[in-house]
């Protein structure tokens, strides 16, 4: 419960798909990184504003063009990173994690250059 109101976190396209494919995998990383997201969406479930919010200047177009205004992200191990976006009703509020990608795809997303 967040404000009175359930909170519930779905993974969606590219995210659902990376989760899945973490989850088949036994090696070290991939577990660190499963065990990591789902502590994030433990703590989404508690609190949906706990990612860092991304300026909407910063708001990647391909996320514009699907009406998403908000947008959030949260750091996982092995400097991968989650994105999500929040949307919510008079009843609950919907975490919908739209990313789950390493650092340098995340870099790619948002413009970001290396030094």
């Amino acid at each position: 419960m967040f404000a009175g109101k359930e909170v519930r976190v779905l993974l969606k396209g590219q995210a659902k798909e990376s989760y899945l494919e973490l989850k088949k995998r036994d090696d070290k990383e991939s577990v660190k990184l499963v065990n990591s997201i789902q502590r994030i969406i433990e703590i989404l479930k508690e609190n949906p504003q706990f990612g860092n919010p991304i300026e909407k200047k910063k708001i990647p177009k391909e996320y514009m063009k699907q009406r998403i205004n908000n947008l959030y992200r949260c750091e996982l191990s092995n400097y991968w990173r989650l994105i999500y976006t929040l949307e919510g009703t008079r009843v609950e509020i919907f975490a919908f994690v739209l990313n789950i990608m390493d650092h340098k795809k995340y870099n790619k997303l948002f413009g970001y250059k290396k030094n």
